[in-house]
């Protein structure tokens, strides 16, 4: 592995464990409607968001039933929420962050989700302010797999492409990935683990085996 003089993070199942959460948050939902709803069925949201496959239209498919979204989400949303307080940042991701700030590599954030939930969070977790650029749904960028985010990303730092590389946690990611011609690297997790990541230059098992690649690197 080269070492970047530039990262693009994912921000959700890559900074924080936020898959998880959100995904929990629709199982605890659809199980109060008798319903229920697995990890593959999910699968298309993770690193897209809702724009390819949308879980509320669904149960209402499988329900017959129509609900007042502008009440279930923000209860949804505040059980989520309230998860993810108590789980903060992923393993190895201060570590990696620190790192990169004594090696002067800049970084960036490139999510498919939207800017009042990214940077809401870097903020809460007082790490907003390490980022270069943080570019999101909500700014005006079509979602993964679309490459437009990472393009943007990578056009902030003023690098070449080779000398990025992306880190993401879904399928969706490192095809965008590819299609932005940035070397990517897949680090699976609970919500990601048996995705196709045959797109990315490389697999690593967390943050801080990743770290530990860049210290080897050249």
């Amino acid at each position: 592995m080269q070492r970047p003089k530039g990262i693009i993070f994912d921000f959700d199942g890559v900074l924080v464990d936020t898959e998880w959460a959100i995904y929990q948050s629709w199982v605890q939902l659809y199980a109060r409607e008798g319903q229920e709803i697995s990890i593959a069925t999910y699968s298309p949201c993770l690193g897209a968001g809702y724009s390819h496959w949308d879980p509320a239209a669904h149960l209402e498919k499988l329900t017959g039933r129509k609900y007042d979204w502008d009440k279930e989400t923000p209860a949804r949303q505040a059980v989520l929420e309230a998860d993810l307080e108590r789980s903060g940042l992923m393993e190895g991701a201060l570590e990696l962050l620190d790192w990169c700030a004594g090696q002067g590599i800049g970084l960036t954030v490139a999510s498919s989700s939207s800017r009042r939930w990214v940077q809401g969070w870097l903020e809460r977790l007082g790490i907003y302010h390490r980022f270069a650029g943080v570019f999101t749904r909500t700014d005006g960028y079509p979602v993964k797999p679309n490459p437009a985010l990472f393009e943007a990303a990578q056009q902030c730092l003023g690098l070449g492409k080779a000398e990025c590389l992306i880190i993401e946690d879904s399928e969706n990611g490192t095809i965008a990935a590819q299609n932005a011609g940035i070397p990517c690297v897949a680090i699976p997790n609970r919500m990601t683990e048996n995705s196709d990541f045959s797109r990315a230059a490389y697999r690593c098992a967390s943050l801080a085996a990743l770290l530990e690649h860049l210290r080897a690197a050249h």
